[in-house]
């Protein structure tokens, strides 16, 4: 994605997604934060789809309907289905865009962080890696909230999330996609002000959610187990999202690429006995 002036911006074409649904507050937040800064389509699941990763689900008679997304007095062309995000974007892509891809994909505000190992169940990550495998960059937002809000719409104040999701968002914009770059995972901690470090990070090796169950048994259901943050503090490595989060209340901006092959600290393949 080459770099583009202020009069360039309108030429911009740029799609919204989430793993929340169409109806999320944080999907609308994000429109919000990024009015002005080029032609929105919104194109997100019908419903709640959280934790979904990059699963192609959908009900093989069901495809994008129109629905109405109004911000700030501005009609948004908006469009829904009930399918998992990637799908939602693999979708769109050969529809909605077949004449003319997006120049960006923006996935969320989610509610609840995404970070560390866990990043492969997020549905909001997903949508954004399925943008990056079509071509596409792609940039997942996430905010920090209470857990009771991952699956349930909450009563959270997305100020701060909008202002730090348009600064970074206007930055790519203006001065081009990082070179290598497939994916920009952003996570904003709850409780900062505009005058919050903003900090590229790698993404940690540690889980940052994790399930316990009380007396595990062969039979203890899948509904017994609770989500909850368990952080080795001592393990956390210092440059990681999680330490940025977790210990320094700072936003966090993980590059990553589609490329998982294992490398050695000389960016050759680490040899394995085959």
């Amino acid at each position: 994605m080459d770099g583009y002036s202020h009069n360039q911006m309108s030429s911009i074409l740029i799609a919204v997604t989430n793993d929340d649904g169409i109806k999320s507050p944080g999907i609308r937040a994000a429109v919000e934060a990024v009015l002005g800064l080029g032609e929105l389509v919104v194109i997100a699941p019908s419903s709640q789809q959280t934790s979904m990763g990059r699963s192609l689900s959908a009900k093989k008679d069901d495809y994008l309907k129109m629905a109405e997304f109004e911000v700030n007095g501005e009609k948004i062309r908006a469009y829904h289905a009930d399918s998992t995000p990637a799908f939602v974007v693999m979708h769109a892509f050969h529809t909605i865009f077949h004449d003319k891809r997006p120049d960006l994909l923006i996935s969320g505000i989610n509610y609840g962080e995404n970070l560390g190992s866990n990043l492969t169940i997020s549905g909001t990550v997903g949508a954004a890696i399925q943008a990056a495998t079509m071509g596409v960059p792609a940039i997942a937002l996430s905010l920090q909230t209470d857990m009771a809000h991952h699956h349930h719409y909450g009563d959270v104040c997305w100020k701060m999330a909008r202002h730090f999701v348009r600064r970074v968002i206007k930055s790519v914009i203006e001065s081009s996609f990082p070179k290598g770059v497939d994916v920009l995972n952003v996570n904003i901690p709850e409780g900062i002000t505009e005058q919050t470090e903003c900090r590229v990070t790698c993404q940690s090796r540690h889980p940052y959610f994790t399930t316990r169950i009380t007396e595990p048994k062969h039979d203890s259901r899948f509904g017994d187990g609770k989500c909850v943050v368990d952080l080795d503090h001592d393990g956390l490595e210092k440059d990681s999202d999680i330490y940025a989060i977790a210990k320094d209340k700072v936003v966090s901006v993980t590059p990553l690429r589609l490329d998982m092959t294992a490398k050695d600290g000389h960016n050759k393949v680490v040899m394995v006995k085959v």
